[in-house]
């Protein structure tokens, strides 16, 4: 057999290899049973989803109701039910993506093995020739019948080695897309995982106001009656609160310059939540002269079940957080945080379960600072937000309450507070 043949039946061996590796990458048992797994947690995401869908609009539909004890038990306990099926949700969303992961690791784990074998093989057929060449090409046209047939036999070699060549650099490409695909799913893991975080947190959340569930249960008897009696005792506190700080915001007189801040501009602030539905707006509302004591409403109120993450609305530094509630009888804001902006105005977000960021903190437009909640003066869980034109808001001990004293709240010039519909993105 002349030595060219040998060349030309070793790189004929290599290319079947090759041919054969990209008609089977993986074994498919193994790609079968993975995807196989993979449709089943698609199934059970899917159920999971209808489980919370179900949740939401039971939520929903006692939320809308009249304010009742039993449906103040009833909400929470539904929402903790909705918390415990996301994070099964996001649970089985991390497995899905992990076994997308193993399946895409293990496929580029082969294709590297064939490289490196493909490689190894074009190597030795190479050093082969260099090694058996100890005749030119006139000593070959001598030993053979034609100058064709010499011509055709190196001509042959040439293009069986280039075609080697070609399909090891397809394998390359072809693997830095599985490298890709990988990244891209390991991504959607972290991202998996912060969302399993923030479900615990809400877990967390719910168990806090399972407490405070039981505590009114306690204070109540457990008696629509003694409920009544509470809600009109907190009402009455949070109007007096109302009238002294309404009085005392009207004495302050701060330098505000009306070119500090936007005057107006829809979009220059982005949504505070996912989902958007308006329970009320700024100023003199519907509700507003019965609820406040000023007779207006100083920001807007969004729907917002416990537990919903609450995002910043612009990028900016964290002035400061607290809780009114920490002393008893101050119905006010709850947990809150004030947020400044760089463009002159300032963001409250009023009425949280629990709150994510310190003082002080660098925070991104949409970052999630805490969870909605129903903690101060609330007649359901939402979400409270206010803006002020910076100039004229500042944190303080408000020592000259009666009823929130010993707390720090945010106190503004009445002509700081502005209206949030202003600055968000139009709303349909």
């Amino acid at each position: 057999m002349s030595r060219y043949k040998k060349i030309l039946i070793l790189i004929l061996v290599g290319i079947l290899s090759l041919q054969l590796i990209n008609g089977n990458l993986v074994l498919a048992q193994s790609v079968d049973e993975i995807k196989k797994n993979i449709d089943s947690h698609n199934e059970k995401i899917k159920q999971l989803e209808e489980e919370i869908k179900v949740y939401e609009k039971e939520i929903e539909t006692v939320g809308e109701e009249a304010q009742t004890l039993q449906n103040a038990v009833k909400v929470l306990d539904t929402s903790q039910k909705k918390i415990k099926t996301e994070i099964q949700k996001t649970e089985t969303n991390i497995e899905k993506t992990n076994l997308t992961i193993t399946d895409l690791s293990s496929q580029i784990q082969e294709i590297e093995e064939k490289i490196k074998a493909n490689e190894e093989a074009i190597s030795k057929t190479l050093n082969d020739i260099r090694q058996n060449d100890d005749r030119s090409l006139i000593e070959s046209f001598l030993t053979n019948k034609s100058l064709s047939e010499v011509l055709n036999e190196y001509e042959t070699a040439n293009k069986f080695q280039q075609k080697v060549r070609d399909q090891s650099l397809e394998l390359m490409v072809y693997k830095d897309e599985l490298s890709g695909k990988k990244n891209s799913k390991e991504t959607e893991k972290n991202k998996m995982i912060f969302l399993k975080s923030e479900l615990d947190d809400q877990n967390q959340i719910l168990v806090i106001n399972k407490k405070e569930k039981n505590s009114l249960l306690t204070a109540t008897k457990n008696k629509e009656t003694e409920y009544k009696k509470v809600l009109a005792n907190i009402q009455a506190e949070k109007e007096r609160f109302e009238q002294e700080l309404y009085e005392f915001e009207s004495q302050l007189k701060r330098t505000i310059d009306p070119n500090s801040y936007p005057s107006s501009g829809k979009g220059i602030l982005s949504w505070p939540l996912d989902n958007i539905f308006i329970t009320q707006f700024f100023g003199k509302t519907e509700y507003s002269a019965r609820l406040y004591k000023s007779g207006t409403h100083n920001g807007v109120d969004f729907r917002a079940s416990i537990g919903t993450p609450i995002k910043t609305t612009l990028n900016g530094i964290v002035k400061g957080f607290g809780n009114t509630d920490e002393q008893k009888g101050c119905y006010s804001y709850g947990k809150w945080i004030l947020i400044e902006h760089p463009n002159g105005l300032s963001t409250l977000y009023a009425h949280l379960s629990l709150i994510k960021v310190s003082k002080g903190q660098q925070v991104s437009t949409g970052e999630i600072i805490g969870y909605s909640g129903n903690t101060g003066y609330s007649t359901g869980p939402h979400l409270h937000l206010t803006v002020y034109a910076t100039q004229g808001v500042e944190i303080q001990r408000y020592s000259s309450s009666i009823n929130c004293k010993n707390v720090t709240i945010p106190v503004a010039d009445i002509r700081a507070y502005l209206d949030p519909m202003l600055y968000l993105p139009k709303y349909d």
